[in-house]
């Protein structure tokens, strides 16, 4: 199929690669506008742009999707499909009927459930079992079109918003090719989803990996693992940012008030709202990442000391 592919951070290079591979022939790649990153400030390109190129494929970047005169543009590819992974803007109805299978999503988590930004670290911080992936019929709502197929990936009790999002991605790669195969072969069934069931998630903010050590450390635990790698999970001693990049749940109770450490000769742990965080792998501002117990041998920690502004 002529296909428009539209996409912007890793978690769509995958599908991008795939579509390709399986001799669809993508005729235009959509993406978001070069940023500048870094101190020097330089425009970086998305990885979906260094992709598309690498391929030889034309690259188109809008400020705004649904301008007119970008409508226009993208009505000249006579696409018979579009295909839209994590692109970060929103279609219009005109764009949405343009191609002649319409518009196709490839959303990671496992629909109604988890509409909306950042659905896969979610998944992590609360605590799913299960997440996936579902590709869609996409409607002018936000992850609300009609279900078309679904994956499920059971999470491992040590998975990170980083390996969940590797494996998701991997999973909705190969679940868009099956799904433009059903389409084109006219044995795709398009499911309603239910709206009662439907839950929404919210966009990651730096300020959420800030720990509350009045929480459980259960809770806070999850946090950790969902925002690894970014934004992370951090809280404050000495003055400085500290992150935390991998934690466990002790059973027990120091008594002390939440955030008060208890420091072994190679272990941190802290007290919080139910149970004992133990600190694993630690990163004081300006330093490098480390196990703690060689954290330990170059910082000096004394039980009874409180994490936390």
């Amino acid at each position: 199929m002529k296909v428009i592919f539209m996409g912007t951070p890793d978690f769509s290079v995958g599908t991008l690669e795939a579509l390709i591979q399986a001799g669809h022939e993508v005729t235009l790649v959509v993406t978001q506008p070069d940023k500048p990153k870094g101190r020097g400030k330089a425009m970086q390109y998305t990885p979906v742009k260094e992709t598309a190129l690498a391929h030889g494929i034309e690259v188109y970047q809008p400020t705004k999707i649904r301008e007119p005169e970008c409508v226009e543009y993208l009505k000249k590819y006579e696409a018979d499909i579009m295909v839209v992974v994590a692109f970060g803007q929103i279609l219009t109805k005109e764009i949405l009927d343009m191609p002649k299978y319409g518009c196709i999503n490839v959303h990671a988590s496992l629909l109604p459930k988890y509409r909306g930004a950042a659905p896969i670290q979610w998944a992590v911080i609360n605590g799913e079992k299960v997440s996936g992936v579902t590709t869609m019929r996409m409607d002018e709502g936000i992850d609300t079109g009609d279900m078309i197929l679904k994956e499920e990936v059971e999470l491992d009790p040590e998975e990170t918003g980083g390996s969940l999002f590797e494996r998701l991605a991997k999973t909705g790669a190969e679940l868009c090719v099956k799904t433009l195969v059903a389409i084109e072969n006219g044995t795709a069934t398009y499911t309603p989803q239910d709206n009662a069931k439907a839950t929404h998630t919210k966009m990651i903010k730096k300020q959420l990996g800030e720990i509350d050590f009045t929480k459980p450390a259960e809770e806070i635990e999850r946090l950790v693992r969902g925002l690894n790698p970014w934004p992370s999970a951090y809280t404050h001693w000495n003055g400085k940012t500290l992150k935390v990049w991998k934690a466990s749940v002790l059973d027990k109770e120091s008594g002390k008030e939440p955030g008060t450490i208890e420091v072994g000769k190679n272990t941190i742990a802290v007290q919080t709202g139910k149970g004992m965080l133990q600190l694993e792998e630690i990163q004081l501002e300006g330093k490098k990442r480390m196990q703690t117990d060689a954290f330990l041998r170059g910082v000096s920690l004394e039980t009874g000391m409180i994490l936390g502004k």
